[in-house]
């Protein structure tokens, strides 16, 4: 059996924590800042969780990282 392949766009963008959980950025946070408030782009900043429904289709696209 050949070996799974990761996909490198996934890999760029998701982490996988050790417990198991898939960490992912925030949209919104490449232009028109000047526009959003500061508590808005502070938000932004920090690491989301990838959703529940999302999570198998990036554990299959990190097959490295998988547990």
């Amino acid at each position: 059996m050949p070996k799974a392949k990761t996909r490198k766009a996934a890999a760029k963008r998701f982490k996988i924590t050790k417990t198991g959980k898939v960490l992912r950025r925030h949209a919104n946070m490449r232009h028109l800042l000047s526009a959003k408030s500061n508590k808005a782009k502070r938000s932004l900043r920090k690491v989301g969780l990838v959703s529940p429904s999302d999570m198998a289709r990036v554990r299959e696209m990190l097959p490295g990282g998988a547990r």
